[in-house]
């Protein structure tokens, strides 16, 4: 996959996705954490590049390992694998942000000063964005 490019309308269509899945019940495989990323992605360029793995897991567990099978050892093997990481400081509106939750580590979206973070019941909540946050660029 080559680099990604955000769609002239890209904020409009991020807000709107944004808007849509906020408190969609959080279901592995169609819903969670890594497909929230994949999403907000898809909503500003336009490229689902989590097609290979929609659909094909129904538990955290299962989606490990799809993704080991895929040559990735998890989930922060495969953003790193299709997103060039950038320092927190140059995170924008859009960027996926790694979040440090339950001692594992959550996909998220930056917004700003802040990152959009899925709760368990699927509303959208805020962490904090730290220079310690790991930050991949979108388009």
């Amino acid at each position: 996959m080559g680099p990604l490019t955000r769609l002239p309308d890209w904020q409009p269509r991020l807000h709107a996705w944004l808007r849509a899945v906020n408190g969609r019940p959080i279901e592995p495989g169609r819903h969670d954490c890594c497909l929230f990323g994949a999403g907000a992605i898809e909503a500003q360029t336009g490229v689902d590049i989590a097609a290979p793995w929609r659909g094909r897991y129904t538990t955290m567990a299962g989606g490990r390992r799809v993704l080991r099978k895929s040559g990735h050892a998890d989930h922060v093997a495969l953003i790193v694998a299709l997103l060039p990481e950038i320092h927190a400081s140059a995170a924008r509106e859009g960027d996926i942000a790694l979040v440090e939750t339950a001692g594992e580590l959550a996909v998220g979206l930056n917004q700003g000063a802040a990152i959009y973070v899925l709760t368990e019941t699927g509303r959208l909540s805020f962490a904090e964005l730290t220079p310690a946050t790991r930050v991949f660029k979108v388009g």
